[in-house]
């Protein structure tokens, strides 16, 4: 189907929306329901959408992953492996830089779930922290950085399923194992989170000096042992729902915790090298279904067992409704013709050496305004990697990865920056420190960061096109 200008309305519809709203899912369906329309299919066309669009074996795959995720975290979170976890590392006396650095290695080390993270490593970190003098807003940014930023580049995260799985059908990627073989090799190009990750480190060893708006917070925690501002409004951590620990047993932070990690990372990982395809849905489920047993022989009921497992299904559902309306936004601007019509308009004036910066910049401003990277994936993948395709004859080549990577890049960007964000508020919560403190502070070594990978991203479009 063919419609011309008219295809960009759902596209449009959706980023607008976004714009005002802040609300993905809303934004997304919207999309959903005006787009149909347009194709004249009448109010029936929306559930048709759905059904065509949803019920596939990738989808089925993705939405199966997403919740074992969720069961794993859950399980951790009842065995209290994670909070014994915490108590022994309070009793380590550590040094001011090496504080900083522990919190930014604890940050990558969680990297199987970007809302976790954050809290861990705040929460873990702060009484160490507040005795160092570091302020409330370094220790956030930390936590922050080391959140979504990690998450987006391991292949056996939630990011890596969701933007992976945006990516099936188009140009040459034609399965969720193939998708997920093209993420991996787009993560190398991936330079905002790549020196996100790297900036925290340098800034831990003082390599890189403290600037703007932290620089002032740090000497305010330094010499006045302050680590908040006065008239400061932290976010505590008591207003996050979590699952609290059983307590029947004596956590085991090795059997709840570490072993059920190293299962997920041996089994993708040895499936990926042996069968170059990261076998990460079983990960998790293998994951899920060895510490259930654990837990079981530690004494914990079978009921309590599948309610923990139920709350960390529902605690993944946020994720899922947006996995469903972007893969029905994908489905609709395949068949009304979006991409080529894009592609058509486009080839006048958009170089394929600009695509990528460009890519970049429209995903940033989008997830800024909204506080979902994951809401921009949808929006944006749909449109900017069939250009790359278009330019590369179907085949993946260094431009498409580079693509692909700004999407991810640009979306974390925005998500990082922004005050609406659910992982900078989760950061805020952790460390219990001012969320305005935190994002004010955050942005300048974000905007640093962005602006080193926009220049990246120059170079690899004017190399190698």
């Amino acid at each position: 189907m063919d419609l011309g200008i008219l295809s960009l309305v759902p596209a449009a519809v959706a980023i607008i929306l976004a714009f005002v709203t802040r609300n993905t899912v809303f934004s997304l369906a919207v999309a959903c329901f005006i787009g149909v329309l347009i194709a004249g299919q009448g109010l029936l066309g929306f559930p048709n959408l759905m059904k065509e669009a949803l019920g596939t074996t990738s989808f089925s795959w993705i939405f199966l992953l997403e919740l074992f995720i969720g069961v794993l975290i859950a399980f951790f979170q009842r065995t209290g492996a994670i909070q014994e976890f915490t108590l022994i590392m309070e009793r380590k006396k550590l040094s001011r830089v090496k504080t900083q650095l522990f919190s930014w290695f604890l940050g990558m080390f969680v990297f199987f779930s970007d809302y976790f993270s954050p809290l861990f490593v705040g929460s873990t970190m702060r009484n160490l922290s507040d005795k160092a003098k570091i302020s409330r807003e370094k220790l956030s940014y930390i936590a922050d950085s080391t959140s979504a930023p990690v998450s987006v580049m391991v292949p056996i995260t939630g990011w890596a399923v969701f933007i992976s799985g945006l990516l099936v059908g188009m140009g040459a990627i034609k399965s969720p194992d193939m998708a997920m073989g093209v993420f991996v090799q787009s993560i190398p190009f991936n330079f905002y989170a790549i020196l996100s990750v790297l900036f925290v480190g340098l800034i831990a060893m003082k390599v890189i000096p403290d600037f703007g708006p932290m620089k002032k917070a740090e000497e305010r925690a330094l010499k006045e042992g302050k680590v908040l501002r006065d008239g400061a409004e932290p976010l505590m951590g008591e207003e996050l729902t979590e699952t609290p620990p059983f307590d029947g047993i004596k956590p085991n932070v090795f059997l709840n915790f570490f072993l059920p990690v190293l299962i997920v990372i041996s089994i993708a990982v040895g499936t990926f090298i042996v069968l170059d395809s990261a076998k990460t849905m079983e990960a998790f489920l293998a994951a899920s279904v060895i510490l259930g047993v654990i837990m079981r022989i530690q004494g914990i009921p079978f009921n309590d067992i599948m309610k923990t497992a139920t709350a960390g299904m529902k605690g993944v559902l946020p994720a899922i409704i947006i996995l469903a309306f972007a893969y029905s936004l994908n489905k609709l601007t395949e068949d009304i013709g979006t991409a080529d019509y894009v592609v058509s308009v486009s080839e006048n004036w958009l170089t394929p050496s600009l695509l990528p910066v460009i890519t970049f910049i429209i995903a940033a401003i989008i997830a800024f305004a909204t506080g979902s990277s994951w809401g921009t994936f949808a929006i944006v993948m749909p449109l900017a990697v069939p250009l790359a395709f278009n330019y590369t004859g179907d085949e993946v080549t260094t431009i498409v990865l580079a693509t692909i990577a700004a999407v991810g890049g640009g979306g974390v960007f925005g998500d990082h920056c922004s005050p609406l964000s659910d992982t900078t508020v989760l950061a805020s919560t952790g460390a219990a420190s001012d969320h305005m403190d935190h994002v004010k502070t955050q942005i300048p070594y974000a905007l640093t960061v962005a602006a080193i990978a926009c220049v990246f991203y120059l170079i690899v479009g004017i190399v190698f096109v």
